[in-house]
């Protein structure tokens, strides 16, 4: 029953835990989130580069370049050039991550090459700090925004990211030949400042701008701007393409790996004409600074000094290849973290404590290699803080009540036991409770009875304080010799010893040692009478009744109030008879022919050297119709075969008790 209480109180610990962190991750406080943010990076880490398509390319402003053609920024006539370059190779989508805000000589130049190319994208940026009164209306800017909005009104619940007013566009005449404009904003996780999301759609002057790598994915798929489809808090439609987003408009960044994982071609070798149309053509051709000290760096799950064009090459290249992370459902979430903490509670609630280490160990390893396969083979990120920290509280707090409970438990087990057996047996029975059964049971036992010969005419002639001075010295001294051979010290009556063999812990030569400790008892109380004699103390002498038979082992008495681990039964009281009788037939040691056939396996072992077996007589005692053959048993040199012989034959003596 109380293992029964046990085990329910662990599940119910489990399902606690398993209903907190259910509410943790509807509602994550912001330690939650830093730890799933790095539980996601870590995931592309181990992941690890991914082959990035041949479609988009990154024409980097670097070391190489700036050596050639100056510091940056350079004359508008160069990349004049650069766009002419590009528009030969026929790259079909030229996206600059630079916004031109100041003007210079070399526009014009600059312009006609936007205008010949035709397929050149500009930068904006919208600028969150600094608020304008009344934002100005902007035709050209306008012709770039997302006009077709389905379910519009859901946006009511979750408004799009959007600006006051102050934006930072191109000069006029760039602006006027660009084919469109896309932003570059960038909004970083606060907790930790990692670029975990990019901003697909962004709002300005009530209506939705998209970033520059969505609006070079449309470009390169013909898709034109007034065909893009913002299907409100759930995603963006590129014809048949369907870009899902969180509510806001967000999109998980699918990084391919590391700075320089996408082809990087410096662009001064565009300009020398060392790279054509055979790396240019029929891509998405990104402009932008890689050279250190002049790119915009951003902190990334795959690098901690990332180019931002590199960004938006990564976001243009899965939107083309349709190859999205996606955030999992809330029911998937709750799904997964119920099922782990559930399936963790029923098994620990019938562990122990070893093998609930080994099965928490592994349920963490399965939720994170789940996590991390979902997202490899699948894009799907699911979260892994509130399940792998279910699991760890669901082990401690379980373990905690495991040891809680077991100790509570070793704690009885000991206090019940500990007068009984040897240490050795009570730490066993703390470790393998179940091999004590409390409620009692049938079990083969062998009993020992001892009792002092003569002890009543002893107590009257000598004073209290010397017969129980003598008395504890005998006891103490045949009690060392009962725990040595492993005997159950069942209780001390009076002047009487009662010991059985075989409970609580099983053993199979439970007759041997029971012969073995009675031959020890009576030579350790020669060596307490020589003791005895030599100070002038009264001797006592013992005899010593054995018996092995079937009897009921548990605890008796009352619950709650005392209660003792004893053996009872008719084999019982024969012990105590077979004892009785060693002062008629002058007998240390009897011992019954149900204990002798118990002997027989270490007889035939040759285990008894050092013992003789004398049959004494056939008796029928009182209470028994059957005859019982006892024997006596002598302690030999420990060298000398052990030897036996039958009890006389004839009709045996029936017994009567004085």
């Amino acid at each position: 029953m109380k293992h029964t209480h046990s085990k329910l109180i662990r599940i119910a610990i489990g399902v606690a835990a398993t209903l907190l962190f259910s509410l943790l991750l509807l509602r994550p406080p912001a330690t939650f989130s830093l730890i799933e943010a790095k539980l996601y990076d870590l995931r592309f880490q181990l992941r690890g580069p991914i082959t990035p398509p041949d479609s988009v390319v990154i024409a980097t402003i670097d070391e190489q370049s700036l050596a050639r053609l100056g510091r940056w920024p350079w004359p508008r006539t160069v990349l004049a050039q650069l766009v002419e370059r590009l528009e030969q190779a026929e790259a079909a989508v030229i996206a600059f991550d630079a916004i031109f805000s100041e003007p210079e000589a070399g526009d014009p130049a600059f312009s006609r090459a936007i205008e010949q190319a035709g397929s050149v994208l500009l930068s904006v940026a919208f600028d969150f700090e600094r608020q304008a009164e009344q934002p100005a209306a902007d035709q050209l800017l306008e012709a770039s925004a997302l006009v077709r909005v389905e379910q519009g009104e859901r946006f009511q619940q979750y408004p799009p990211i959007m600006s006051g007013g102050l934006l930072t566009t191109p000069v006029s005449q760039l602006k006027q030949q660009a084919k469109g404009f896309g932003h570059i904003n960038m909004f970083p996780d606060e907790f930790d400042g990692t670029l975990r999301w990019e901003t697909l759609l962004l709002g300005h002057d009530r209506l939705l701008y998209p970033s520059l790598s969505l609006r070079a994915a449309a470009d390169y798929l013909g898709i034109p701007v007034e065909r893009v489809v913002v299907d409100a808090t759930r995603g963006v439609r590129l014809g048949k393409l369907v870009i899902p987003t969180d509510p806001w408009g967000r999109l998980p960044i699918q990084y391919y790996g590391p700075g320089k994982t996408f082809r990087h071609i410096p662009v001064i070798d565009i300009l020398d004409g060392t790279v054509g149309a055979e790396q240019l053509a029929n891509r998405v051709v990104f402009i932008g600074a890689t050279a250190i000290g002049i790119y915009d760096l951003r902190v990334t799950p795959v690098s901690a000094a990332y180019p931002g064009v590199e960004k938006n090459a990564a976001v243009t290249a899965s939107i083309l290849e349709q190859r999205f992370i996606r955030q999992a459902s809330t029911g998937q979430n709750l799904l997964l973290l119920a099922g782990s903490g559930l399936l963790l509670t029923l098994l620990l609630s019938r562990m122990r404590l070893a093998w609930g280490a080994l099965a928490t160990l592994a349920s963490l390893v399965v939720i994170f290699v789940a996590g991390l396969v979902l997202f490899e083979q699948l894009g799907l990120w699911i979260n892994l803080a509130c399940p792998l920290g279910n699991t760890l509280l669901i082990f401690m707090a379980v373990t905690a009540w495991n040891y809680s409970f077991e100790e509570r438990h070793a704690r009885q087990i000991r206090a019940m036991f500990s007068s009984y057996v040897t240490k050795t047996i009570v730490n066993e029975l703390i470790n393998n409770p179940e091999m004590a059964r409390l409620g009692g049971e049938r079990r083969m036992v062998t009993v020992l009875f001892s009792d002092v010969k003569g002890f009543t005419s002893f107590a009257e002639q000598h004073t209290p304080e010397e017969v129980v001075a003598l008395l504890n010295e005998l006891l103490g001294t045949m009690t060392d010799v009962i725990l040595k051979w492993g005997g159950t010290l069942d209780k001390f009556i009076g002047d009487a010893i009662v010991v059985f063999w075989n409970a609580p812990t099983p053993v199979a030569d439970h007759a041997e040692r029971a012969v073995r400790c009675a031959a020890e008892m009576i030579s350790r109380l020669g060596e307490l009478q020589q003791e005895w004699q030599q100070t002038g103390k009264p001797c006592l002498a013992v005899g010593i009744g054995i018996n092995s038979g079937e009897a009921v082992v548990g605890n008796i008495g009352a619950e709650g109030k005392k209660m003792d681990y004893t053996v009872i039964g008719d084999q019982v009281n024969l012990g105590a008879r077979v004892e009785s009788l060693t002062r008629q037939f002058g007998r240390d040691i009897l011992i019954t022919d149900g204990t002798l056939a118990a002997l027989q396996p270490g007889i035939a072992a040759g285990r008894l050297d050092g013992i003789a077996i004398e049959g004494v007589q056939r008796v029928i005692v009182k209470g028994k119709q059957q005859p019982v053959s006892l024997y006596g048993v002598t302690a030999l040199a420990p060298t000398e075969p052990f030897r036996c012989s039958d009890c006389p034959s004839g009709e045996p003596i029936r017994m009567t008790e004085k």
